[in-house]
């Protein structure tokens, strides 16, 4: 390894540890990310005839930019789809869209209702994604529980089932997202494979869980009391039209993709289009100076999208991309693959304990790099690793409350600190976690 590319590592790892301890730095992790992709590439361009044959003299800096340039349509295809899925949930949310599934919540039930948020959430998170799950069954939870022990024993469990959820869809969490925009999985591939490992690694926490629950709630929250803050812009009839739309729209892009063979973003913005055109049909009685029905309008959304994660997502992508093309991944690949003799249960097993410490993100996007696909065998489309390793990353997060962005939302909303949620769920979700790697492992040695 050379000084050049020691050097490159070295701020690669400098800024993946400021990322990890962003809670001690309150420097936001985006910031970091945008760093390391600049100060990585800048020093890549000191001496990129190293690393590219083409880039001598005077072709230098085209060749770079070519490279670079490939790097980040790849990473675009991410950007915009995670930008479309954002909006359309954000649609779907501020239009009442999932008043319906509050109402389906309610029960007397402590442990009725458990089965239900898991099951609702499990269901949710697969089709819209873990984190923004997260926020709507905590919203729904506040006035469900009024007590406090007891929510937090179902915020956990929606920490868990959010990322298990997310773990056996093409969409559910930005992991699997990364996997499918890569064609390192197919939709296809992933349900089938991943989604009864998943299920379990839901099924077992949600039952030990619910031993400690008992009895009934005093008193059946009050429906006509949450309707009160309902906003009556759109009727009953049209916000059930925006959410089959929005959340039908997301389960249909996967077909689309399939169909016409185009990139899943594509499919996506064909969702946020039609969707965009109806929200408008029902607001054009709206002018402007009517807030309410404007504000919730996609033009105005927008302006709220979360520009920090995907400033996040773009920094680190294509720090990542940096290391590959210097071919510092692929020598970390070998040496994984020798150390553990080629076992990828342990590797991706590994990595899935690591993405409950650090942000699994860049996890996954370095094993992108470190693996390339193969025509056949573990590394082929859908192979084992790539399957082993949009579950591991995606579940393995539930085992600590930072290790997840369900985690961490649900940590803010509900207040839960880490050592309580240590204490009293990690050894639940790490005892799931391990029953999805073995349901796995009986998978293919018995069904596949």
């Amino acid at each position: 390894m050379t000084t050049l590319t020691l050097l490159i590592v070295v701020v690669f790892v400098l800024g993946y540890l400021c990322i990890a301890v962003e809670s001690l730095t309150k420097v936001n992790k985006a910031a970091i990310a945008l760093l390391m992709f600049v100060f990585c590439w800048t020093l890549f361009m000191i001496d990129p005839a190293s690393y590219i044959a083409s880039a001598v003299g005077d072709h230098a800096a085209l060749a770079v930019s070519e490279v670079i340039e490939k790097h980040l349509g790849s990473t675009s295809t991410t950007l915009f789809f995670l930008m479309g899925a954002m909006t359309i949930v954000e649609v779907v949310d501020q239009n009442g869209g999932f008043n319906f599934v509050r109402d389906m919540m309610q029960t007397r039930s402590k442990r009725a209702l458990l089965w239900r948020i898991a099951v609702m959430t499990f269901i949710l998170s697969a089709i819209l994604d873990n984190l923004t799950t997260s926020i709507v069954m905590i919203m729904i939870l506040r006035k469900l529980v009024e007590d406090r022990k007891d929510r937090l024993i179902y915020a956990s469990l929606v920490i868990i089932a959010a990322n298990s959820g997310g773990a056996f869809s093409p969409i559910g969490d930005v992991t699997t997202i990364m996997l499918w925009n890569k064609g390192l999985i197919t939709a296809l591939g992933v349900i089938t494979e991943i989604t009864i490992p998943s299920i379990v690694s839901m099924v077992i926490p949600a039952y030990i869980l619910s031993l400690s629950l008992k009895g009934n709630f005093a008193t059946l929250s009050n429906s006509a009391e949450m309707q009160e803050a309902d906003d009556n812009d759109l009727t009953a009839a049209q916000r059930k039209a925006v959410f089959f739309l929005g959340v039908g729209g997301l389960i249909f892009v996967p077909i689309f993709k399939s169909i016409t063979h185009l990139p899943p973003f594509v499919g996506i913005l064909l969702v946020l289009g039609i969707l965009w055109t109806v929200t408008e049909v029902f607001y054009r009685r709206c002018h402007e100076d009517e807030e309410s029905g404007m504000q919730k309008r996609i033009t105005r959304m927008l302006t709220r999208i979360d520009m920090g994660t995907i400033l996040f997502f773009l920094g680190i992508l294509m720090a990542v991309a940096c290391l590959e093309t210097i071919g510092v991944l692929t020598m970390l690949g070998n040496g994984l693959n020798v150390a553990f003799d080629g076992n990828h249960y342990l590797v991706t097993g590994i990595i899935g304990v690591l993405s409950s410490i650090v942000d699994n993100v860049p996890l996954v996007a370095g094993c992108m790099g470190m693996y390339p696909v193969a025509a056949c065998g573990d590394f082929a489309v859908d192979g084992i690793f790539w399957q082993l390793l949009a579950y591991c990353a995606g579940v393995g997060g539930s085992m600590l409350i930072i290790g997840s962005a369900a985690g961490v939302v649900v940590m803010g909303l509900e207040k839960i600190t880490f050592g309580w949620y240590m204490k009293h769920i990690s050894w639940i979700a790490f005892v799931g976690y391990l029953a999805g790697i073995v349901v796995y492992w009986l998978e293919r040695a018995y069904l596949f």
